[in-house]
């Protein structure tokens, strides 16, 4: 995770919530007033988030003393103690809820890859996830599905080509959208197809991309598509699986399955903050 990216982003968050002052907190409690917040889990589940706690609260006070328990990707229970954060009261209530926040639906989708994870229980088909991320949160929502067991997608427009079923339709064909693409981008910009049909696949594979999607096919088309694709190629396949059809899909020997429901749809793991004032 990019720090100074994660600081922009707090800073933005902070004053989004914070404004020019926490009125509550300023009114009842004075600068020398100090105590602690303890970050406590209320579920099982995969926690995510160390850097969300140590920068959040150092920013907005240098001198607070900040305690991660537990590392990002591991297993928590309910009632573990996952962080300790002591300084100013005013502070410390300050960054709660922006904190919490993060820390919870980082840890949610930490948790449902890693529950993704374990439903596919293949050696070969890696899971990973899409550009359906929450505006503002991709490096943090991504961030947190490699800590769930998972990989990334391309992060934006901007970092690989993806060819989708409307740009073939204003391009023509298939061959002709790739064609264009290859005569103007560089050697280490991976090409990827989404096809929809066998005959797809096939003008895929003449047209050289590096990447063949299977859009919202089957298991059973999947693995009879698949022979076509010469081994130089990767695979993917998304649209239309669930964690309750995922398992289906294990075999079919597609190199990566993609999955918008890790970040879109994702419930943020219970967590609580508790104080404790000197």
């Amino acid at each position: 995770m990019n720090k100074l990216k994660l600081r922009l982003q707090l800073e933005q968050f902070f004053l989004e919530d914070i404004g020019d002052r926490d009125l509550t907190s300023g009114l009842i409690f004075g600068e020398d007033q100090t105590g602690m917040v303890v970050f406590l889990a209320k579920d099982n589940g995969i926690f995510c988030g160390e850097e969300i706690i140590r920068s959040g609260y150092k920013m907005l006070n240098p001198a607070a003393e900040v305690n991660i328990k537990v590392k990002d990707g591991e297993w928590i229970e309910k009632g573990q103690v996952l962080a300790e954060a002591a300084g100013p009261v005013s502070d410390l209530l300050k960054g709660e809820r922006v904190v919490l926040n993060l820390l919870q639906r980082m840890s949610g989708i930490a948790t449902k890859t890693s529950e993704a994870v374990r439903v596919l229980n293949s050696s070969h088909t890696k899971i990973c996830d899409t550009r359906k991320t929450t505006p503002g949160l991709r490096m943090l929502e991504k961030y947190a599905v490699r800590c769930g067991g998972g990989f990334n997608h391309r992060y934006g427009l901007y970092d690989a080509v993806m060819i989708k079923d409307n740009h073939i339709s204003f391009a023509g064909s298939i061959s002709k959208a790739v064609e264009e693409v290859r005569s103007k981008v560089g050697h280490m910009v991976k090409v990827e197809v989404e096809t929809e049909t066998k005959e797809q696949v096939l003008e895929a594979v003449e047209s050289g991309a590096d990447v063949i999607m299977f859009d919202n096919r089957s298991p059973e088309e999947i693995k009879e598509w698949i022979s076509s694709v010469p081994k130089g190629i990767l695979t993917e396949a998304s649209g239309g699986i669930t964690l309750d059809n995922l398992s289906a899909y294990s075999d079919t020997g597609v190199d990566f399955i993609s999955l918008g429901f890790l970040t879109h749809s994702v419930k943020s793991l219970d967590i609580s903050v508790k104080v404790t004032v000197e």
